[in-house]
């Protein structure tokens, strides 16, 4: 019997173990590079501020030329991670990671100055950056460590640094403040920022050091001390997307305890109206800065006020699946800190990095598979094996951060399917088809815009799929852009009408009674009825289309119809009138620009599942969309047979048998030749 509801013996011996990993291998965890993942081995997890990526790929291209970028993609495990860290910061100091230069003409530290309580520890990591034409040792607190010619190397230093037997002096990197405390307060469970005049932020005891999309430091909790200095600080407070920001300056005094009430304000409410928005892809554990417990999860759940928590376990680059004690242990069940207006359940993340990643929601059993083709296992089976296995166990399944380049509705499948092996959800136009798959994540990290012009015409070529919504934020990253920001800055939100509950919210979104959305309060109806409604019109029955938005981050909301834009205009109300002709479905897009409100770097952005409008018992199958999904078909073949690993040809086989399969049905939905 466990003492601790929310932290099992299982579960919380695994956490034991990746921390044990994390102190031994850096935040890689020992896992082997990908591709697609720049890692850092020292103490510094990668801030997505900076474009290590491209600078990577540059280095790449001037020791490879004439390689290609599927080519340079596949050779980004050979880049230095540690100069890659220094050339992607082009002379930036991070407030974690002060600099030595290394120079022909003398040694010089960069930093930005840290405030530390009291006689509190220092320690902090430190790039060594060297522009000589030779090697130079740096002793770090009594270690030395050779730094290439024009090379570079992130360590961990606390005492001193001594560059040819002399010392470096260390006093920029921190100065002492007295110490002060604050305690948060605002009724319920929030998100918190506390920062000083220069940019440093503070946390609760034992509080991972956690920045979002912006940078911008938070926390979870109410009624949580925090200590301080005694100097001038900014106190925010934050709840999720259904609410704005309070803040507060202040100067606590030395010595001295200081009670915070501030409360954000309510925008829009959401339950209220029957609907709750839940985030379906969240990893407790990926590798990262600090491991991560089921607590820190429910911290999150609740100071997010997120409807519905989809946490998945899932392998990154080897066997391994990290949270797959946790899944064992509360598979088909709520997590324990779930209740009336929140529930929690944890899944699987399938992957496959050529076919596509696959979540699953609402398991009910364990599956017998979890991944294929890493640590040179095969691509095989196909993912749609998969989704059968979790189907069967009661899942809903999904496609997440499915597509990674910006789109345009009428660019060619080309557009779309690049080279190499870089978890796009290739596999989901011969999925749909054949109705393995429930949904796709069209609000993700990567290409929003992209994902939505693929499933316009997925569902223009008569596929019935809801939009979903999966961050992919990982709780066990401290510093890495949207993935390390708050669960839920990307929302499905799904019209339950009654009780909560986890089958009742599975229900709604397979039903297609949803909208997905960065922030924005996104309402669609057509002639009344709402996404996931069929109309069964005649020729020429008109509909009146009216779209509503809440939100001070949208800038324009779109009619959309499977040929093209209906109606457009700014914010608040849009309205439309459609006469009937051929079967098509209504969505409704919003968007804005970059809003403090919107994680995504592309901006502001929500979008609906489908009003369906069949005209003479016809279902929409728009030619030019059926025929972009055969072409799309074709290239994923010589995708595969290019890039995937196979044992023997019958494996490469069933790849091809699954397409040949789906053309049929496409074939089908085609006119027939007068």
């Amino acid at each position: 019997m466990c003492d601790d509801p929310l932290l099992p013996e299982p579960v919380a011996r695994a956490v034991a173990e990746y921390r044990d990993l994390r102190d031994r291998h850096g935040p890689t965890w020992g896992e082997a590079p990908l591709s697609y993942v720049v890692q850092a081995r020292g103490t510094v997890f990668l801030d997505r501020r900076y474009d290590y990526w491209n600078t990577g790929l540059r280095q790449l291209a001037e020791r490879h030329p004439g390689a290609s970028p599927a080519e340079l993609d596949d050779r980004m495990g050979e880049v230095d991670v540690d100069r890659l860290i220094r050339d992607g910061l082009g002379g930036d100091v991070l407030d974690h990671l002060p600099a030595l230069r290394l120079t022909p003409e003398g040694v010089t530290l960069k930093a930005r100055t840290q405030v530390v309580l009291g006689d509190a520890p220092f320690r902090t990591a430190l790039l060594l950056d060297s522009s000589r034409a030779g090697p130079v040792t740096v002793v770090v607190d009594g270690t030395p460590h050779e730094v290439e010619p024009r090379g570079a190397k992130v360590v961990e230093v606390a005492r001193e640094v001594l560059v040819g037997g002399r010392p470096v002096d260390l006093t920029p990197l921190a100065r002492r403040a007295p110490a002060a405390a604050l305690r948060l307060r605002a009724g319920f469970p929030c998100r918190w920022s506390v920062t000083g005049a220069d940019g440093q932020s503070w946390y609760p005891q034992g509080a991972p050091h956690k920045v979002d999309g912006h940078l911008r430091p938070y926390f979870h909790g109410d009624d949580v001390v925090v200590e301080v200095p005694a100097e001038p600080l900014t106190v925010t407070v934050a709840r999720g997307m259904e609410y704005t920001e309070s803040d507060l300056a202040l100067t606590p005094v030395a010595g001295e305890e200081r009670l915070v009430e501030l409360t954000p304000e309510r925008l829009y409410d959401a339950a209220a109206h029957g609907w709750y928005g839940g985030d379906l892809h969240v990893h407790l554990n990926w590798m990262g800065e600090e491991p991560a417990a089921p607590p820190l999860a429910a911290a999150a759940q609740h100071g997010e006020d997120l409807h519905v928590l989809g946490l998945v376990a899932g392998n990154v680059a080897t066997e391994r699946v990290y949270d797959l004690e946790a899944l064992a242990h509360w598979v088909g069940r709520d997590l324990p800190w779930s209740d009336s207006e929140h529930v929690a359940r944890i899944g699987v993340e399938y992957r496959n990095d050529l076919v596509g990643h696959v979540s699953a929601f609402g398991l009910r059993g364990l599956p017998q598979r979890y991944h294929s083709g890493f640590a040179g296992d095969a691509d095989w089976p196909p993912n749609a094996a998969a989704l059968e296995e979790l189907r069967a166990l009661g899942a809903m399944t999904g496609y997440g951060h499915p597509f990674h380049r910006p789109i345009a509705d009428d660019d060619p499948p080309e557009a779309v399917l690049s080279r190499g092996r870089n978890c796009s959800a290739r596999e989901i136009v011969a999925d749909a088809a054949l109705g393995l798959i429930d949904t796709l994540d069209v609000l993700n990290h990567s290409s929003i815009l992209g994902t939505a012009a693929v499933y316009r015409h997925l569902i223009g070529a008569g596929n019935r799929l809801a939009v979903t919504a999966g961050t992919d934020a990982v709780l066990s990253f401290c510093r890495r852009g949207t993935a390390s920001g708050p669960p839920g800055w990307a929302r499905v939100y799904a019209h339950v009408g009654g009780p909560l509950t986890a089958e009742s919210y599975m229900e709604a979104v397979l039903l297609g009674r949803t909208f997905a959305t960065t922030g924005p309060w996104l309402q669609l109806t057509v002639n009344g009825h709402e996404p996931g409604d069929t109309l069964d019109l005649a020729p020429g029955d008109r509909v009146e289309v009216e779209v509503r938005s809440v939100g001070p981050e949208v800038e324009r909301l779109e009619i959309r119809t499977a040929d093209g834009v209906l109606a457009e205009g700014p914010r608040g109300r849009l309205t439309a009138t459609l006469a009937a002709g051929e079967p098509t479905y209504v969505v409704a897009v919003a968007a804005g620009g970059a809003h403090p409100r919107s994680q995504h770097r592309g901006g502001a952005y929500a979008h609906t599942s489908p009003v369906f409008l069949d005209v003479a018992g016809e279902h929409v199958a728009r030619e030019a969309d059926v025929r972009w999904c055969l072409g799309w078909l074709d290239r994923l073949e010589e995708l595969v047979g290019e890039f995937g690993r196979f044992d023997g040809k019958e494996q490469h086989a069933d790849h091809l048998a699954l397409y040949e399969r789906a053309r049929q049905v496409y074939r089908s939905r085609l006119p027939v030749p007068d």
